[in-house]
């Protein structure tokens, strides 16, 4: 090949990286945005959400392994000192607050849904031989010691 030839070649990286600079010059920047979620939003149907998890685990063992557990902390630092500066020392009281209340109402629910779980097994459970039908109504009264009665109140 002669110098002709070979004027004004580049490499695939430079052609991409210029055919990238043509499209977000006439397009902008939010043309990638609304393709990246197209994108994702495709893949995420195609391949499931645990493939985004394990990538991601993936990738952030990778960074650990070459630059060391210390860099997340050095970042996670340079975050919160952001996040203080734009939203000011509050807002973690605030967001602390609030996830208290979450975690609150999520252990009552989950409190709730074991106590009906709970009744609803005690309503359908089968009788045992020689026991007495039981009703959901009606709960059953724990067997007395050998030779008492049980009666109300008399449980404990």
């Amino acid at each position: 090949m002669s110098d002709k030839d070979n004027k004004g070649s580049m490499t695939v990286a430079e052609a991409g990286r210029k055919g990238g600079e043509t499209v977000r010059n006439e397009r902008g920047r939010e043309f990638y945005e609304t393709i990246g979620r197209k994108g994702g939003a495709t893949v995420k149907a195609e391949r499931g959400r645990s493939f985004y998890e394990e990538i991601g685990r993936k990738g952030g063992e990778t960074v650990k392994a070459e630059r060391g557990a210390k860099f997340y902390e050095e970042i996670g630092k340079k975050g919160g000192d952001r996040v203080k500066a734009t939203r000011g020392p509050n807002f973690y009281e605030e967001i602390g607050r609030k996830g208290g209340q979450k975690v609150k109402k999520l252990i009552e629910e989950g409190k709730r849904a074991a106590r009906a779980a709970m009744a609803a097994q005690e309503g359908a459970a089968p009788a045992q031989e020689g026991a007495a039908p039981t009703t959901p109504t009606t709960p059953a009264t724990p067997a007395a010691p050998s030779g008492e009665t049980a009666g109300p109140g008399q449980n404990e």
